[in-house]
This record gives C-alpha cells, structure tokens and sequence, in this order.
C-alpha cells in the first residue's frame, strides 16, 4: 500500500466507562439499559443512527408463549419448535434460557411503554407464523421491529445513557488475552475515540451484506462483529447458515432485497409462479405458505431457475384477495412499502418477489449461558452470536433473543467488571489501532473500496447463494484471494462529505473475513440442512449434526452439540417429522 506523509494527526476523544456496548440496535440497548437500572456506567456507539438500525426493519413479531390465543402452548412447546426447525443444530441450551425467558422478555417491554396490538378483552393478541405449532407471535401491526426499538430508545433515554451514533468501531483492544477497550473514529469529521471499559459487549449485528440482494441497507450487517471478535481472538460459530428470506422485492433497483414480512404469509397470502400455480404443493403440500422460511426461499428459487419465474426472474406474492381492511390494519408497513417504491396497490395486485438474504444464523462463538466469547471481557449478542437459531431460524425469535440475552449479558458484564481487581491495558495494541486508521487515511492506490465490496457481493451471491456446490464454493475461494490481493492497493479519499471511504474500507475488510469464514464452513457441510443446500450433496448426513467452528488459526473443527431437555425432545418427536421431499429438485 503505497503512503504518503499524510495530514496532522486529528483529535482524539479518551472515554473511560464501565461497559462499551458495540451496536446500538435493539439487543445493543437491551444490554445497556440492563447495565444502567443497576446504576453502572455504560456507554453505546453505532455507526448508523440509533432510530434507524436493522432492528427497526423488523416487521412481523415476537415470539414468547404467552398462551394468550392458544391456551395448550408452553415455552417447551416453543424450545421443541425452535430445536426442531433448526434441523438439530440449535443449541438446546440456549434455546431453552430464551423460551424460558421470552415471557419476562414481553414484560420488560410493556414496562417500557411498549404497545403491542391487543384483543378487546386487554390480552396481547397472537398470530401464526410459518412453522409454529401455536399462535405466539405478538405483534404492533407490521412494525413490530420499530416498536420495539422506539421503545427501547425512548428508555435508554430516560437513563441518561450516552449513545454515539456515528462511530466506527475498528479495533478492539486486548492486553494480555483481555479486552480493555475499543478504537474508532467519527464517520463525518473523523475524530478519533478511544473508550477505555471493563467489558464490552458486541452488538453489531451480522453479515448478510455481502451478497448482492440483501434485506440490509448498503452500510450495515458487513461482517463487522465477525471481524472484531476475530481479531480479537474469539471464533466464529456456522457462518455458512444464512437465511434467505423468501420474499424481497425486485424493483427498483435500489429497493431490490427489501422484505415483504412474513406474516403477509401468516395472514394468508399465496404464492404462485408465472404460470399461475400455487407452487408450494410441491415442496410442503401440508404447511403451503406456513412452511419454513428455509424451504419457501428454496421453492422459490427452483420455480425461478427451471424457467417458471416472472419476467424479472422472480415468484408472486398475492394477498389481493383479503379484505382491504385487513391489510390495511394488519400489513400497513407492506401496503406503504410498495406504494412507495412501485406505486404498486397490494390490495388490487399481486408482489413480485425473489429469495434475499436476510439474517446470520451463526456468528461469533459464544457460551450458551452466558454469551460470553473466548476472550475475557467480551460478550456478543443478537445477529452477532450464534446458538439459537441452527440451519433455520423461526421468524419472530430474533426479536426475543435480543431482549433475553440483553438482560442477562448485562448482567453477565456487570458482575465481571465488579469482579476486576484491576484492568491491563497495551499502549501498543493503541498504537496498532491508531495506525491501521492512519495507514488507510495515507493510502493512495488504485483499487476503489466499494467496486471490490461489489466484487464481493457478486461472488458471494453466485458460488454461496440459496444452492452451492463444490466447484463453486472452491471458485468463490479462489476470486475472494484475488480480492483480497488487491485490497493492500485501496486508495482512500475523505473530502468534505465526510469519512465514508474510511468507512468503506473497514466494512470491506469485515466482508472478506466473514466471506472466507462462510465460503470455508459451506465447503465443509457437505450435505442439505436447512438454509444451507448443496446440490452436490442433496441428503442431511447424521455425522454432520454438529456446529462447524471457524477461526484463521484453525480452520473449520466440528464441535459437538449437547442433547436436548427430555421433555422438549419429546414434543420434538410428537409431530410431524423433518423430511427432505421436495428440499432439491433441480
């Protein structure tokens, strides 16, 4: 990377606090309101605004068996659907702290503020969602995401916590195996900060970014808690499990992954494919649209690439058929949505939609219980953990997750930082940090950041997309090490717009990181489980039940996963259950 001299060094702001909380989404707040009711200093930084992180995009639900619609459902009930639809790879642990805690996790909503939607009698009311056994999704019309982190802004709020909105987090700092601290700089004027904690708790969601239609806006969800953890010392956790939702949207362009919710589907919308059918009687003639997310994306994308997709290679969505009021009430967010991207009418005319990545299933390695990470002090959360959600997540329990490990990861870091005798800190990982932003800000090369993050996207989406296969994930290896080549010759240009470049720079190496990650642990599950299908391998192998473990030192090590509650494993088996019919048929 070629240098120059470069400009005077710039400020630099020395925060001191108890917690740092990386991420500023609805499982970022969480924890830090938990750590503020107990009277501890926090402190939260984002790099995107705190009224609009990802969580707000969140439109259909929260799961938590209330039985307030359904009277025989429990949070057995829920670990059994949860474990069971991750295709087994769902750590039972987990799954049962946040169905144990889901209700608790409801309460401190309304306690608030929160406004769920409600049944006259004053009962939060509930609603399907794909792959349920029972009515436990709670809900505020379709802007359920929204709510939740209105409501969690507005507390954070009255607790006097500092939020910084626009700051990047590069490094974390690490003495002796032990955080101390996070480096960053402010994305509009590009001060430095450097914030000295006890703990730090990394909220900074996942990776689904770097394929080209994604529901994430262009600078969020880069991999950026996968490549701090990492850097760290921690590992990461399946990050070739990854979501694509059934149902984003084709036009315009600069709309395309945006989602239709799901619950357009739990409220009875039909899919059908340019010829008119109802095409999921071929995949799950049983559940039809209430199918798992995993097996609706995938039934889309084979309607699609057998040549029975729409003109712009896509499937309909059609909910014309409900009653206007129904929509309007209960799917606003959808309506408004496609009103004003295509001036389209949902109420008169049918979606066009196509499979997008949506949603990081692994993620950095934490502890089941506690969430902590391989590295004393550091703790992940929400889209930036792994555990719970397997090789098919539910929709309506990220949501929950984030409320239940918030709580109690606050309360994990609490009792950490109230345990230090005293806090180890390097003036030399500073320094390192300190001077990996400065050799960006020098660097003049040729290489443009955001044409090689395009590159990135493209590779992703056509070697690691919805179907994979040997050959193709080996050639994704082989373009990402090109990429990866010419990222040492990035040309980085601040002007008076601000710090995006710098920005850009860092989002792209989080991109590469969590791509090799993804592209390495794809290679290794050779089989179809849940999200993850390899037309190579079209049948679920039993030795592969198992968490593939990623890190640069080792590569990809299978690690066990423990045996489930006897009573949820029973209800587990008291269904229908998981078969492959109609999984690959290309």
């Amino acid at each position: 990377m070629t240098a120059t001299a470069g400009p005077a060094p710039t400020t630099e702001h020395v925060i001191a606090t108890s917690v740092l909380v990386i991420g500023t989404g609805g499982s970022g707040l969480r924890a830090a309101i938990e750590v503020a009711e107990s009277g501890v200093d926090v402190v939260a930084v984002g790099k995107r605004p705190k009224e609009d992180a990802h969580t707000s995009l969140a439109a259909g639900g929260i799961n938590a068996a209330l039985a307030t619609m359904d009277p025989d459902d429990t949070w057995q009930q829920h670990a059994a659907d949860t474990i069971k639809e991750s295709y087994g790879l769902a750590n039972p642990r987990t799954v049962e702290i946040v169905t144990q805690g889901a209700a608790q996790g409801i309460a401190d909503l309304e306690r608030y503020g929160m406004a769920f939607a409600k049944e006259e009698d004053g009962r939060i009311s509930q609603r399907f969602f794909g792959a349920h056994t029972w009515r436990r999704t709670a809900f505020a019309g379709d802007y359920a995401g929204l709510e939740i982190q209105r409501t969690l802004i507005h507390r954070a709020q009255a607790l006097d916590i500092p939020i910084l909105d626009r700051v990047y987090i590069t490094k974390l700092l690490v003495a002796d195996g032990r955080i101390f601290g996070a480096y960053g700089f402010d994305t509009l004027d590009g001060t430095r900060y450097r914030i000295n904690a006890d703990a730090v708790i990394l909220a900074a969601g996942g990776h689904n970014r770097i394929w080209r239609r994604t529901s994430s806006r262009r600078d969020e969800n880069t991999g950026d808690s996968f490549r701090l953890a990492v850097e760290a010392g921690a590992r990461l956790r399946d990050a070739e499990l990854v979501q694509f939702h059934p149902s984003g949207i084709l036009e315009p362009e600069n709309a395309a992954g945006t989602l239709v919710s799901e619950a357009a589907r739990g409220e009875g919308g039909i899919l059908r494919n340019a010829l008119g059918e109802r095409f999921m009687e071929r995949y799950d003639p049983e559940r039809m649209e209430l199918s798992t997310r995993d097996r609706v994306a995938l039934a889309a994308y084979t309607e699609i690439q057998e040549g029975r997709g729409t003109e712009h290679g896509g499937v309909w969505l059609d909910v014309s058929h409900l009653p206007r009021e129904t929509i309007m009430s209960r799917r606003p967010r959808v309506y408004q949505t496609l009103m004003e991207t295509q001036m389209l009418d949902i109420t008169q005319s049918p979606i066009e939609i196509a499979p997008t990545a949506h949603y990081s299933m692994g993620g950095v390695w934490v502890d089941p219980v506690d969430h902590s990470t391989d590295v004393a002090g550091l703790w992940a959360i929400g889209e930036a953990s792994s555990g719970l959600h397997g090789a098919n997540r539910l929709g309506g329990n990220s949501l929950i997750e984030l409320l239940v490990f918030g709580r109690l990861v606050g309360q994990s870091a609490l009792a950490y930082s109230a345990g230090l005798e005293a806090q180890v800190r390097s003036a030399e990982a500073v320094a390192q940090a300190r001077g990996e932003v400065q050799e960006l800000l020098d660097s003049q090369g040729t290489e443009n950041v955001r044409a090689l993050q395009r590159e990135v996207r493209n590779l992703m989406t056509e070697h690691a997309g919805v179907v994979r296969d040997e050959a193709g994930l080996r050639a994704g290896l082989d373009r990402l090490a090109d990429i990866e080549a010419r990222m040492a010759q990035v040309g980085i240009h601040p002007d008076i717009a601000g710090y995006a470049d710098l920005s850009h720079a860092f989002d792209l190496k989080s991109s590469v990181l969590a791509a090799r990650a993804t592209l390495e642990c794809a290679l290794e599950r050779r089989e179809t489980r849940g999200c993850h299908n390899r037309s190579d391998y079209p049948e679920m192998d039993p030795e592969l039940q198992v968490n593939l473990v990623w890190s640069p030192e080792a590569g990809v090590v299978r690690e066990r996963i423990p045996e489930a509650d006897p009573a949820v494993a029973a209800l587990m088996h008291s269904g229908e259950e998981i078969d492959l019919q109609g999984k690959l048929v290309e």
